[in-house]
């Protein structure tokens, strides 16, 4: 709040500057919703982009779903020891070296031609970039008057939920007019505007590297080892014969490591890296679990949608970035009356509609068929964007007004992480359901094709008048039987992402209401 007030206002009347930011401030709030608007970016620039990053790094489908996922799972480690950092460090010098940091890794992506090299980039974006994330909410409630924190928690919602939704559209324009490597050098110039505003919006504060002595190295270590194995072990488990291979036997390892580590953290540590207990709370405890599900059904879709897109329908990366696109329709024009629908709607009945059209949504998506193009997602899309208003908004207040003050920001944290978590557990079951719903349909299919049947012989002869053989009939007849198993699948994906997120619907009826008097907790 000090840094709110003008450094030469007089001392007998405070309370008029404190009303008022500075210049400063605003600058300091600009430079944190650019941060967060980069970060939120770089989580979904990459989705219709993919299929090209995919053939030019020599990436199978379901290997590209780490390029991904790798951002999402060093966000989740990253989140919850950005407060620690900041008190480390001082917020400024460590949003600098977050901003220095995020600039080379997103080089390391755009000269990547190996998903090694990538991966190792999409790590380290993650990490630097998440801390961007909750560093933008800090300085709202620290640099702003209470009066003008709506205003700046408004501009952070909008980035915050614009960020994934455009991230497609711009990582399509690149690929198709320039290169992807854009998708990931356009980082350098919003960087360079970054840090000129940090200088100027932030005061330097003095770093207290005393407090490495008392961190929960244990806590930190297992978080990273724990979700990192566990990532592994999910997105690689399809693919190497799950426990049939010594990588999986591995990765279970580390995890179990990892996640002990993490409890013993919990019990031992002073100030644990993140407050797990919190999780006991009931109502806390359901809201996590649905901010979890809306997570999943969110990153999921956006990008399940651009495969699809691209496999079935035949969509370059602009054209299905501009449908990705369509969520943000109504999240954008459902911001400026955020206030209003805190005062006037009961959670309860908020979330449960914002889960119920988020379910519905994927719903609708559960009858694609061969035939799909972009058109058939926008009112899906349309409802999706309104569904997470509801249900996001709503939860991530509760998050906030569940726990006491004093446990907000781990709360804020823990949050965030387990929507990422969420984020991260779609991308790693999409690709294993991919890989075994797309052999068993295509199995089932081929069952219903005798080679004794007059019709399917008769189809094959036709197909050899016009292709010009029994050879290219055949191999034109298995790219049909691909397709539809294809269909098949994202059908599955689509189908089990709705009922995923219906089913959680009662745990509304743990929330309590929210304090008509609070100011509402900017979102992520």
């Amino acid at each position: 709040m000090a840094g709110a007030i003008a450094a030469d206002a007089p001392m007998r009347s405070p309370a008029p500057a404190a009303e008022r930011a500075d210049l400063a401030a605003w600058l300091a709030v600009a430079a944190g919703t650019l941060g967060a608007l980069m970060a939120t970016l770089d989580i979904s620039i990459v989705n219709s982009a993919l299929p090209t990053i995919q053939g030019e790094i020599g990436a199978t489908g379901t290997e590209g779903t780490w390029v991904a996922t790798a951002y999402l799972v060093a966000e989740i480690v990253i989140i919850p020891m950005a407060a620690w950092f900041e008190r480390l460090l001082g917020l400024r010098t460590f949003l600098l070296i977050a901003a220095g940091l995020f600039t080379a890794f997103s080089v390391i992506c755009g000269l990547s031609d190996s998903l090694t090299m990538m991966i190792i980039g999409r790590v380290g974006q993650g990490f630097t970039g998440g801390a961007m994330i909750p560093t933008a909410q800090t300085i709202i409630a620290t640099r702003l008057p209470r009066s003008q924190q709506p205003v700046g928690i408004a501009m952070f919602g909008v980035t915050a939920i614009m960020g994934p939704v455009i991230g497609p559209l711009i990582g399509g324009w690149l690929t198709e007019n320039i290169s992807w490597h854009y998708a990931f050098f356009i980082n350098l110039p919003i960087c360079a505007i970054l840090v000129a505003l940090l200088l100027v919006g932030l005061p330097h504060r003095r770093s207290h590297l005393d407090q490495l002595r008392e961190a929960d190295w244990l806590g930190v270590a297992g978080l990273a080892l724990g979700l990192g194995g566990l990532t592994v072990l999910l997105e690689e488990g399809q693919r190497e014969l799950w426990f049939a291979s010594r990588l999986i036997w591995a990765m279970a390892g580390v995890s179990a490591v990892g996640f002990a580590l993490l409890i013993t953290g919990q019990l031992t540590a002073k100030r644990p890296v993140i407050k797990l207990s919190l999780l006991l709370d009931r109502q806390f405890g359901s809201v996590a679990l649905m901010g979890m599900v809306l997570g999943v059904v969110l990153y999921g879709t956006a990008f399940v949608i651009p495969q699809f897109l691209a496999a079935i329908a035949g969509y370059n990366a602009l054209q299905a970035g501009k449908i990705v696109l369509i969520s943000g329709i109504p999240s954008l024009f459902m911001m400026a009356i955020v206030p209003i629908l805190l005062k006037r709607i009961d959670i309860r009945i908020a979330v449960a509609t914002g889960l119920a059209i988020m379910g519905g949504s994927a719903l609708l998506d559960a009858s694609l068929t061969a035939d799909s193009v972009g058109g058939d997602f926008v009112v899906s899309q349309l409802m999706r964007g309104v569904g997470q208003i509801l249900g996001m908004l709503f939860l991530s207040q509760a998050a906030i007004q569940s726990v006491p003050q004093q446990d907000a920001g781990d709360a804020s944290g823990l949050f965030n992480s387990v929507r990422n978590l969420g984020g991260s557990l779609a991308l790693a079951g999409i690709s294993i359901i991919q890989d075994q719903r797309l052999w068993l349909h295509t199995r089932r299919i081929e069952e219903t094709l005798s080679a004794n049947s007059l019709a399917v012989q008769e189809r094959i002869a036709g197909m050899a008048a016009m292709l010009g053989g029994q050879p290219a009939a055949l191999r034109s007849l298995s790219q049909q039987i691909q397709g539809q198993a294809l269909v098949m699948t994202y059908n599955d994906i689509f189908t089990i992402m709705g009922f995923g997120t219906l089913i959680i619907i009662p745990f509304v009826l743990f929330l309590r209401p929210l304090p008509k008097s609070s100011a509402p907790a900017a979102m992520h």
